[in-house]
């Protein structure tokens, strides 16, 4: 493989990210970070790709195909938000619910964050580590 196909869904993320104004553009880049490095910190987690899934970037995990797609987007620009998506067949939103009741949720597929908050990162690091390893739990 050459570096650019390598960096090829980097650019297509920032493509993505840079559509939003700063505050929501730096908090899904946090997040993404947050991810990145939660990932690498689980047990059982193999490699991580980054592609769009529906315009979005999206994470799955492959060798062991461990977890289901993580998807980061914003939510309601006008409103400052932005979103971590789940599969909305999981029963993760459901889990995400009784494990942290203060976070906020859209029906079965978001967890929403506040753009201009600091972002809710030991709760995160939990609903990530959910999605995840989630298979592996089934």
């Amino acid at each position: 493989m050459n570096n650019k196909s390598n960096l090829e869904p980097f650019i297509e993320v920032t493509a993505v990210f840079n559509r939003y104004p700063q505050p929501i553009r730096d908090k899904l880049w946090e997040l993404r970070a947050l991810l990145l490095e939660t990932a690498v910190a689980t047990p059982g987690v193999g490699n991580i790709v980054e592609i769009l899934k529906w315009g979005q970037p999206s994470y799955l995990t492959v060798k062991p195909k461990s977890g289901t797609t993580i998807r980061l987007d914003a939510y309601n620009v006008n409103q400052g938000q932005i979103a971590l998506f789940v599969h909305c067949q999981t029963s993760l939103i459901a889990t995400y619910r009784q494990r942290h009741p203060h976070l906020t949720y859209e029906g079965s597929r978001a967890l929403i964050l506040d753009a201009h908050a600091p972002l809710p990162t030991t709760a995160l690091r939990d609903c990530i580590q959910l999605a995840l390893t989630y298979h592996q739990r089934k």
